[in-house]
């Protein structure tokens, strides 16, 4: 339903009147009656005096200057197009910076020269316009007299709308800050928070998918997660990491798909899948891992972009394309661990449990993964196989290369900051204030340090109380006395800021 009487324009007014297979972008533009011109959550309304004429490239035009970019519908409107109707759409404004955009976006795309010839017009404007998209420093094509900003590759290349949220969190640079808190603190207390942070995100990280692991397989891949960033990313490697992640492949084919895969589940009466999210295609898997590979590598040579956007645009591409059987959420945030501690984000070597902050928000966590599975499943042509799979029959593999990633990475950067600010700063906080416990349990009692620990985690479990069961068999040693003495110490240490 439109806010008001006016007419769709931009990118939403194409795709509906030649009816490209591609989501309706998240903020849809109109043309209102009156002149005032204002923006509300899905909308941007524009008075009469910015109404475009109503031709194909005077609305890209509009499309460009007011929303940027768009890689997903442009390649589907190439598609549709033939290349002589692309070509008089170029000559229109031959040397105008928005054709010039267009003319550069279908080679780059389509792979494909156009019978045009090289500008020799001496400015060159960038592809990407930064007030709208964030964008590397790109480099100059001379042919197009365009700065080539894209932070990607034909191959893979989600795109992040700039927003104020996430200009806040850059600019604010609380990293650094935070850093600086890091520095002033013991360096064996650092180590110890961060093995059971770990431990800590490896366990949340199964939890998320639904498992409860034992011990020694949390280990095992909270011992992964530390090693973030030392490999560099490659399909060996994200192949290395699965074999981690599943213990026993007895029932699971291990490797990059060879069948389709869906998220979701089975029609409890016929056992057709209900899926909420369709994996790409299993014949284009490798190649859109490698293409993702490919922008990693651009991504981390590119020090300007902000590292979490970078950690962003991969790790939920990865999830999107969902390349493995089994293992794919778990790598997913491994990937940011990955693309952070490249860019050598935290400067203290202290690894950042981001899958606890993402378990915390779990439900905004999976609206966030379906605010881009959804709007695809309308354009996804599938059947049901007869082991109950998903066979899709369509061309998809431009959705799970060219996305809008905004929404994946506000919502990142809100589990970082809230890491950085909370989490981390709290398991430091218990280190020093176990340290502090243990030391008067040691002047006054002198207990083995098992039996401390063990003492502490009765006293976490019941809030500064140690249980019936406890008294009379862990501590039996213990008066009623000492025992009322060690509760009120636990509590002025632990439960008193």
């Amino acid at each position: 339903m439109l806010p008001e009487a006016g007419s769709v324009v931009r990118y939403a007014a194409i795709i509906d009147v030649l009816e490209l297979p591609v989501p309706v972008p998240e903020t849809i533009a109109v043309i209102r009656e009156n002149d005032k011109k204002y923006e509300k959550p899905g909308w941007k309304v524009f008075t009469p005096k910015h109404q475009p004429d109503e031709t194909l490239y005077k609305q890209l035009v509009f499309a460009l200057k007011y929303e940027g970019i768009n890689l997903l519908f442009f390649k589907k409107l190439f598609e549709e197009l033939s290349k002589k109707e692309i070509i008089e759409l170029l000559q229109i404004e031959p040397t105008g910076q928005y054709s010039r955009k267009i003319w550069f976006i279908y080679e780059w795309l389509m792979n494909e020269r156009l019978e045009i010839p090289d500008l020799t017009i001496k400015k060159a404007v960038p592809l990407l316009d930064e007030k709208l998209q964030y964008a590397i420093k790109g480099k100059s094509s001379p042919r197009h007299r365009i700065i080539n900003n894209l932070p990607g590759t034909p191959g893979y290349c989600p795109l992040i709308r700039r927003t104020p949220k996430i200009d806040n969190y850059i600019t604010s640079d609380f990293a650094q800050q935070k850093s600086a808190y890091l520095k002033g603190i013991r360096k064996d207390i650092l180590q110890r928070a961060s093995a059971f942070l770990l431990l800590k995100d490896s366990k949340a990280s199964f939890t998320i998918e639904g498992e409860s692991p034992k011990s020694k397989r949390t280990a095992r891949w909270g011992h992964a997660i530390g090693q973030a960033g030392v490999k560099p990313l490659s399909k060996e490697e994200l192949l290395r990491l699965q074999q981690i992640v599943i213990e026993n492949s007895r029932f699971t084919k291990m490797g990059f798909r060879q069948q389709g895969g869906f998220v979701g589940d089975h029609d409890r009466n016929t056992g057709e899948p209900i899926p909420d999210h369709i994996a790409a295609k299993w014949q284009d898997v490798v190649q859109l891992i490698e293409g993702l590979i490919t922008t990693t590598e651009l991504l981390l040579r590119e020090e300007n972009f902000d590292a979490v956007l970078a950690a962003a645009m991969v790790a939920f591409g990865f999830v999107f394309i969902h390349p493995y059987v089994d293992g794919n959420g778990r790598i997913h945030r491994y990937i940011i661990h990955h693309i952070l501690a490249s860019r050598k984000f935290s400067q203290q070597g202290i690894i950042f449990p981001v899958s606890a902050s993402i378990l915390d928000r779990i439900d905004e966590y999976r609206k966030v993964l379906e605010s881009y599975s959804y709007p695809l499943l309308d354009l996804i042509e599938w059947k049901a196989t007869s082991d109950n799979n998903v066979a899709v029959l369509n061309e998809t593999i431009d959705y799970y290369r060219y996305f809008d990633a905004t929404v994946q990475a506000e919502f990142l950067y809100d589990c970082v900051y809230d890491t950085i600010n909370t989490i981390i700063p709290h398991e430091v906080k218990h280190i020093e204030r176990y340290d502090e416990f243990k030391r008067y349990i040691d002047d006054e009692f002198e207990m083995p340090d098992k039996m401390v620990a063990t003492l502490v985690r009765f006293l976490e479990q019941n809030d500064g109380i140690l249980s019936r069961k406890a008294k009379t068999k862990e501590f039996a040693e213990l008066n009623g006395n000492e025992i009322k003495q060690i509760e009120n110490k636990y509590r002025e240490i632990f439960l008193e800021d």
